[in-house]
């Protein structure tokens, strides 16, 4: 096909991709499941686009995609708030991981693909997207939320746990079997691992100076270099390049110009990330999707029930209650770019190629009752709520004494004024504290009155109580 052919046909999928992109919009859907879906329509399978998807240079635009979106990943980690918190960060991500990703490995063994692919599947089904859930928080104005905080500690340690895992899982990838080049596989990784946060940990004063230009041209050359360069020797470590990508992500992301650098890299990975997900769209068939559609449903039906089994146990472990359980529930039931990463990544190991449908069909479904869940989320605690039989409220006993002292205390202070200097404020304030005090306090309510309001006389007008000299006039001073 003629080169001017390919570019009219990817022109017509991109605007095609933004007229149901804005479609999407009026519903609160995501742009990757729209960008799958013009590439599914577009598949070579369905014969509606005459366009060669497995052209090298669509490919290559689709690789870039791929680690533009893992460098984005690692250029969000704030280290300082993850070491601060550790913590407790460590325990709610520990167990969303833990829950999620424990289950999906016993339903991938339980699908009988083998174990390398029920370690795949664990990852696809058990983690969240971050970007997704990032843009929906910021659309759904819940950046102010009580729960928000601790969803994105969560998002943090799930984002580090997948540094850790594709490290894993890149070994288990490569098929071999002998033990001791496993060993050295996952050492290099592991010590490629360190050595990266490392750097980013007490390095990023170096890394600012490397960094240091003022022309924005060659700053965009020298941060999409070193995302190449860095996603290279990844892949050539054995770490994979998302894997490479991300670290250099991180590392970047503790320099001076990390805004700098999000403020150019966000449109890049827009553009090539859309790419990427309508390169792999263009590789679904849909004739395929029969032979895994009762496994995609037992997965998102086990992905809503452990997504909210892990909300409501983390807003238990942050004293929150049940509506801010739901909304974090609704909001990490969203999955995305990792599992059609993960599914690129399998494929091309040679795994069972029905990963890919799976991860396709499943990232479809999910891509859109996920945000459509998350949007209703807060009228649905609000509902339950208020269904909630509420305590009934114990009447407490009017005390006739209490009440006159705190009517008198009251009078006082309004004939003073305004109350504005800090004397004052600092006599009202010690006044109401003890009329307010214990029932069972030593001293009985009214002493504690007459004592309050004696200070708060003395504490107002000090002059009233010095003792000075009698000026008076008396009979016979004058003679």
């Amino acid at each position: 096909m003629h080169i001017g052919e390919d570019l009219l046909i990817l022109g017509v999928l991109l605007v095609g991709a933004y007229i149901l992109g804005r479609l999407g919009k009026l519903i609160g859907l995501p742009t990757i499941p729209i960008y799958m879906i013009i590439g599914l329509l577009a598949s070579p399978h369905t014969g509606w686009f005459p366009l060669n998807f497995q052209a090298a240079d669509i490919e290559l635009i689709a690789v870039f995609g791929l680690i533009l979106l893992l460098f984005s990943l690692g250029l969000e980690i704030d280290q300082d708030e993850f070491i601060g918190n550790a913590g407790k960060l460590l325990i709610s991500g520990g167990s969303y991981v833990l829950i999620n990703m424990g289950l999906g490995f016993v339903f991938g063994m339980m699908v009988g693909w083998g174990t390398r692919e029920a370690l795949v599947i664990a990852g696809m089904t058990g983690t969240c997207s971050s970007a997704i859930i990032t843009k929906l928080l910021i659309e759904l104005r819940r950046l102010a939320n009580k729960e928000t905080p601790m969803i994105l500690g969560v998002t943090v340690v799930t984002d580090i746990f997948i540094a850790v895992y594709l490290a894993i899982v890149s070994v288990v990838l490569s098929g071999k079997t002998e033990v001791w080049p496993i060993v050295l596989q996952l050492s290099i990784a592991f010590l490629f691992l360190v050595v990266m946060f490392s750097l980013a940990r007490w390095g990023g004063r170096v890394v600012s100076r490397l960094m240091r230009t003022k022309d924005d041209e060659l700053f965009t050359i020298l941060f999409f270099g070193l995302v190449v360069l860095f996603a290279g020797i990844g892949e050539i470590v054995g770490v994979t390049d998302a894997i490479g990508a991300f670290l250099i992500g991180v590392v970047l992301g503790a320099s001076t110009y990390r805004a700098k650098i999000e403020r150019v890299a966000v449109p890049l990975r827009d553009v090539f990330a859309a790419f990427f997900f309508l390169n792999f769209g263009l590789a679904l068939n849909i004739a395929e999707f029969g032979s895994v559609a009762s496994l995609v449903a037992i997965a998102v039906a086990m992905t809503f029930v452990l997504s909210l089994a892990s909300g409501m146990l983390l807003a238990r472990l942050h004293s929150m209650g049940l509506p801010e359980g739901l909304n974090a529930a609704a909001v990490f039931v969203n999955r995305g770019e990792f599992t059609l990463i993960l599914a690129t990544l399998s494929v091309g190991a040679g795994l069972d190629e029905r990963l890919r449908p799976f991860a396709g069909l499943y990232v479809l479904i999910m891509a859109v009752l996920g945000p459509l869940s998350a949007a209703r989320s807060e009228r649905l605690g609000a509902a339950l709520r208020r269904a909630r039989p509420q305590p009934a409220r114990r009447k407490v006993p009017r005390d006739p004494l209490l009440a006159e002292e705190i009517a008198l205390v009251e009078a006082a202070t309004a004939e003073i004024g305004s109350g504005s200097d800090h004397g004052t404020q600092r006599a009202v304030k010690r006044v109401v504290e003890h009329v307010t005090g214990p029932d069972d306090a030593p001293d009985k309510p009214s002493e504690r009155v007459a004592d309050s309001m004696a200070d708060f006389i003395a504490d107002r007008f000090p002059e009233d109580t010095e003792q000075k000299p009698d000026t008076r006039e008396r009979p016979g001073d004058y003679t």
